[in-house]
């Protein structure tokens, strides 16, 4: 895929209302206040984030990934200034420690810390945007949800 068509999906994503409930969508997941799309990656049409597929683990599929990533971020800093890191980790502990009825770590950012560690992210027109790299997956994120 292309950087323009990364950018498209995000821009489709910034027009679509929000589901009331949470599930899959045509490009991931969707749910209350976020769409999660799986721009480059193994995508399980039963789990949007399965992160193993026959060929997750060849070098050049990683390569690619990590070019598209770099050439889509130079992309949206070019669109919309330079974007914000942010750390998911801690997101990641927090949920790791504590029973799902303890904690309450909102949509998207719980699935998302189980997925990637980092975020660039950008606030536009009240919305957060955001790119994120995992081993198997390069993912674009639009929500209305804040960070935790």
């Amino acid at each position: 895929m292309t950087t323009a068509r990364h950018l498209e999906t995000i821009d489709l994503l910034r027009a679509r209302t929000f589901a009331t409930e949470p599930g899959p969508s045509d490009v991931g997941s969707e749910g209350p206040g976020f769409h999660i799309a799986v721009l480059v990656g193994y995508v399980d049409p039963g789990d949007p984030f399965a992160v193993a597929g026959p060929d997750a683990d060849l070098p050049a599929e990683a390569e690619q990934r990590r070019a598209e990533h770099g050439a889509l971020l130079d992309a949206l800093d070019h669109r919309w200034g330079d974007s914000s890191l942010f750390d998911l980790t801690g997101t990641q502990l927090r949920a790791a420690r504590t029973a799902p009825e303890e904690e309450d770590i909102p949509e998207p950012w719980l699935r998302l810390s189980a997925t990637v560690l980092w975020l660039h992210l950008w606030r536009v027109d009240g919305r957060w945007i955001g790119v994120g790299l995992s081993e198997f997956q390069l993912l674009a994120v639009v929500t209305a949800n804040d960070p935790p």
